[in-house]
């Protein structure tokens, strides 16, 4: 699935964001795109940008 490094890195940050011995946290922010696709950015301090869902033919997609 094209959103298992979204997953990956939220779990990531969040065990990191458990095992921080002071505060911390992290944002999820979802944005929707064109071509069904969505823009997930997640802000833990530095910014993780992903993009998910269907990709066109027209931007090179293999068939």
């Amino acid at each position: 699935m094209q959103d298992d490094h979204v997953k990956n890195k939220l779990i990531e940050l969040y065990e990191q964001a458990v095992a921080h011995d002071g505060y911390s946290g992290f944002k999820v922010s979802v944005k929707i795109l064109k071509r069904n696709q969505k823009e997930v950015i997640i802000d833990a301090g530095p910014q993780y940008r992903f993009v998910i869902g269907e990709v066109s033919k027209h931007q090179g997609a293999a068939p």
